[in-house]
């Protein structure tokens, strides 16, 4: 009987020790959030940072954040165009008021996307706190 639990024991241990490998400091932080646009602003710093604008062009050419790529979420390659773009890039992500983003969002983190911060309300938010546009 004493040799039965010994042996659970060692098993035991043995499968905490292997869950606790797996769980190591060397695995990928992900973060996929949705941010005030002054948290948003901050985010600008961000080495590499790629700024997506997700709105139609005609929305794109009457003010957008300064640098910002463009991609129509109403194109019929948009999940497409998304699909292209580095996974482990930073990216600044907004539309007008947040429902194109949000929706974008979602399908960045469906596609393995690790780092991507939404401009929560949107251009319209991001305006309203005096933030700049070009």
């Amino acid at each position: 009987m004493l040799r039965a639990y010994a042996f659970r024991l060692t098993a035991a241990v043995s499968l905490l020790a292997l869950i606790t490998a797996g769980c190591g400091s060397d695995t990928a932080t992900v973060r996929l959030e949705t941010v005030t646009p002054a948290a948003a602003a901050a985010e600008l710093d961000t080495d590499g940072v790629v700024v997506l604008d997700v709105r139609t062009p005609d929305e794109y050419g009457q003010g957008h954040l300064a640098g910002a790529v463009n991609i129509d979420f109403y194109a019929g390659d948009f999940a497409s165009q998304i699909s292209r773009l580095d996974r482990d890039a930073p990216y600044l992500l907004y539309c007008r008021s947040g429902n194109r983003s949000g929706a974008t969002l979602d399908l960045m983190e469906e596609l393995g996307f690790t780092n991507v911060v939404e401009v929560g309300g949107g251009i319209l938010a991001w305006a309203s706190a005096g933030l700049p546009i070009e």
